[in-house]
């Protein structure tokens, strides 16, 4: 790994199933296993003359996560500057600089930079709570930024990742269970269509928390797959087998 400069409140953390080692401060943000799960969830386009966008990149967890499953260049877009900061010391650190480029923008703004039509593969963890005058929000900025809809809607977010995808290009995002209505609405209202479902419970005897969702562009209504729940503790509070792969890498 190459050396890089670290701020007074930073740690560099490792993924180990991946060999993948990142930037992180519990100040500003901190990946969480909603990532690991996602980027073990998407399925990226594999060549290299691909294209891939990571939206609400956070500290380039997600794009870092997926880059060993494909040759594709990663362009990962972050409105915050010092956490697209960090995300490119990330990348640097990975030894990654020839296959992400990090891009400090309002996601809003990107087509301005990759054409329209011209992504194989989106990726979105995007902040999970509405912006309402009434929500209670943290008095960290860069972690209000991260949870609720303050830069961009559910709405716009899905009309950005409509507006990148060639046809038949390919979305994955993480959200919550609650928003699915949401997500719904605005996927057909961008010609998204559902393809695969994946709920994640805490423990097998609770509800959901998390929904891992793929869609694609101009796909066929009325095809969606609904895949075995995740559960991620066991009962004595463990990380489950699948779970504990994913961030250790395969004990057997």
């Amino acid at each position: 790994m190459v050396k890089v400069q670290l701020n007074a409140d930073e740690r560099i953390d490792q993924l180990y199933s991946k060999n993948i080692q990142i930037i992180q401060s519990p100040d500003v943000f901190a990946f969480s296993l909603d990532a690991v799960l996602l980027g073990a969830f998407a399925q990226p386009v594999r060549a290299a003359s691909g294209q891939v966008v990571d939206l609400c990149a956070g500290n380039g967890a997600v794009g870092l996560f997926v880059s060993e499953a494909t040759r594709a260049h990663i362009t990962a877009v972050e409105i915050q500057p010092r956490l697209a900061d960090m995300a490119r010391r990330s990348v640097t650190l990975n030894g990654l600089d020839e296959q992400i480029t990090v891009v400090n923008a309002n996601l809003l703004t990107i087509t301005e930079r990759v054409p329209k039509d011209s992504v194989d593969t989106v990726l979105c963890n995007p902040p999970y709570f509405k912006n309402q005058p009434t929500s209670v929000k943290n008095p960290n900025h860069y972690l209000a930024t991260a949870r609720h809809e303050l830069s961009a809607d559910l709405d716009q977010i899905m009309a950005v990742t409509s507006d990148l995808l060639k046809m038949n290009g390919k979305a994955y995002f993480v959200h919550r269970p609650e928003r699915l209505d949401d997500l719904f609405a605005t996927m057909a209202a961008h010609r998204l269509a559902p393809k695969r479902l994946r709920f994640v419970h805490p423990k097998a005897d609770r509800e959901a928390n998390m929904v891992l969702i793929e869609m694609i562009k101009d796909g066929k209504s009325n095809g969606v797959r609904v895949l075995p729940p995740l559960i991620v503790y066991q009962t004595d509070g463990t990380y489950g087998k699948e779970v504990r792969d994913l961030l250790y890498g395969r004990q057997d």
